[in-house]
């Protein structure tokens, strides 16, 4: 059997003895902050991944609400017992052709910035229309009937295109003073049917969707 040889102070150390507790140490340090790193990547994809999802999905609700918003503007009737067409910064009222005659509706951004429409009944008869126009410019944004349509909105604003021009829709240029029903009613003057309108809604975050919609001719 062959010795092996030893040295003055005890048995000759052999090389990758194994790692001292410092190196460990300073090891497990470094997996740490490579694992720290890895994950704050992967949490940053997943909020970017879950931020667009949103962005797609809003956009996607967006254009589905704007096709409801042409279709009733398409079918306002000016019946001449209330104003066809009003907005007071905060509401739109529309009188619109539906199946069983005419209906008020409302487009408005409540307390919450939450944008929604609200459809009355329909009817035939001009004091039940005039009873829902009444009913509609009380409304709080919590009435059955009500859908909200959009969260988060910071505010809007109606232009209409009138005279080759396009022109704020609460300025009073060219509206006329309201008719005898309207005014017994106690309904806003009566505004002639534009020829176009623009809506711009404030997304907030400075981002605004701007629409221009050209009008046909109304029913009268």
């Amino acid at each position: 059997m062959t010795r092996r040889p030893r040295g003055p102070a005890g048995p000759t150390p052999t090389a990758g003895a194994g790692f001292t507790l410092v190196e460990v140490l300073v090891a497990l340090s470094i997996l740490a902050v490579l694992a720290g790193l890895a994950w704050r990547g992967l949490d940053g994809m997943l909020r970017a991944r879950d931020a667009s999802h949103q962005a797609v999905e809003r956009t996607a609700r967006l254009n589905t609400v704007l096709v409801q918003w042409e279709q009733d503007w398409a079918a306002v009737f000016d019946t001449r017992t209330v104003p066809a067409v009003n907005f007071d910064g905060r509401a739109l009222r529309l009188t619109r052709s539906v199946r069983d005659g005419v209906a008020v509706v409302v487009w408005m951004v409540d307390d919450k910035g939450r944008w929604g429409r609200w459809l009355g009944p329909a009817t035939t008869l001009a004091l039940p229309l005039r009873d829902s126009w009444m009913a509609s410019q009380q409304l709080l944004g919590s009435e059955p009937g009500l859908v909200t349509l959009v969260d988060k909105v910071a505010g809007w604003q109606l232009y209409y295109y009138r005279g080759n021009a396009w022109s704020n829709s609460q300025s009073s240029a060219g509206s006329g003073p309201p008719g005898p029903a309207a005014a017994a009613s106690g309904a806003a003057a009566r505004e002639p049917l534009p020829d176009g309108v623009r809506l711009v809604l404030d997304l907030g975050n400075g981002v605004n969707l701007t629409r221009d919609l050209a009008l046909g001719p109304h029913g009268s």
